[in-house]
C-alpha cells in the first residue's frame, strides 16, 4: 500500500535547534526492543496532518514539509508518517484535513495489514484526540477537524488484535499512535525490526492505552529535532506533524 525509496541521510542543520532533552521526545527500552517515543497534548500543542501543498502537489516528504511551513512563518517541530498510501500518494482510507473529508472511510475486506480487520482511525478535533476501530468511529462520528484511517488496529478496548501471534517471526520497522486515558497523543516507532504482537504490548504495557493504531511499517520515519532525526524515506503520503510559531 506504501512506497519505499532508499533512505536518504539529512543534514543536522535542516533540523534546526534542538530541544530541551525529553521535552516531547525520548527513546524507551522495552525488553530487548528500544522505541522512539513522542508525546502532545491536543488541548495546546497544534496536531494536523498534512497531504498536499498548495498547489496541489503532494508534499513527499519530510523536508517539502517544512520548507512549506517556515514560508508560513511556522517551525516543525516534529512528523511522521500518517497512514497507508497509494503510488499516486492518495490515502488508502479516510483522510479528513481542516474539516474536509477528502476521502471516505474504507471498509473493504482486502489484502494486506490495512485490510487486516478490524483496522481504525486516529483523530483530532476540539483540543482532543482518539483512536477508535473504524466500525465504531463511523458510529460515534467524533468531532474530527483532522483523521487518517490505517490498520490494523493494534489494540481494541485493551486487547491486542485478534489475529496477532505471540510467536510469530514477522518482524518490521513500525510505527504507531495511540491516546492515553489523560487524553495525550503518544507517537511511538521501533528502532529496529519488531513483531506486531511486541508492538502491541510495548503500547499496552509500557504506554498504558486501551486502542493503538498501526500506521506502517518498513517506511516508518520520524522528524524529531529533539532526537536528532530527519528521517529520509520517502515519497510520503499523508503526514501528522506538530508546529510552533
Amino acid at each position: 500500500m506504501s512506497l519505499l525509496l532508499a533512505g536518504l541521510t539529512i543534514p543536522s542543520a535542516l533540523l534546526g535547534p534542538a530541544f530541551a532533552a525529553g521535552q516531547n521526545c525520548e527513546i524507551t527500552r522495552d525488553g530487548a526492543r528500544s522505541y522512539a517515543v513522542c508525546r502532545f497534548d491536543p488541548a495546546t500543542d497544534d496536531v494536523r496532518l498534512y497531504l498536499n501543498d498548495a498547489t496541489g502537489k503532494p508534499y513527499g516528504s519530510f523536508r517539502a514539509l517544512k520548507s512549506a511551513l517556515e514560508s508560513e512563518g511556522k517551525r516543525l517541530a516534529f512528523a511522521m508518517n500518517g497512514g497507508m498510501y497509494h503510488e499516486d500518494f492518495s490515502p488508502v482510507g479516510l483522510y479528513v484535513e481542516d474539516g474536509r473529508t477528502l476521502k471516505s472511510a474504507n471498509t473493504n475486506k482486502g489484502p494486506g495489514n490495512f485490510h487486516m480487520l478490524p483496522n481504525g482511525i486516529f483523530w483530532i478535533g476540539g483540543g482532543k484526540a482518539g483512536v477508535l476501530e473504524t466500525q465504531a468511529y463511523l458510529r460515534r462520528k467524533p468531532p474530527a477537524d483532522f483523521a487518517t484511517q490505517s490498520g490494523p488496529m493494534l489494540l481494541i478496548d485493551g486487547k491486542r488484535h485478534p489475529r496477532f501471534l505471540k510467536d510469530s517471526d514477522s518482524a518490521k520497522k513500525r510505527n504507531g499512535v495511540c491516546v492515553t486515558k489523560k487524553g495525550e497523543i503518544v507517537f511511538a516507532v521501533s528502532e529496529g525490526p519488531v513483531t506486531f504482537w511486541e508492538f502491541s504490548g510495548f503500547f499496552k504495557d509500557r504506554i498504558g492505552c486501551d486502542n493503538a493504531l498501526f500506521l506502517d511499517g518498513s517506511i516508518s520515519s520520524l522528524y524529531a529535532p529533539e532526537l536528532r532525526r530527519a528521517d529520509g524515506f520517502f515519497p510520503l503520503g499523508p503526514i501528522i506533524a506538530v508546529t510552533a510559531k
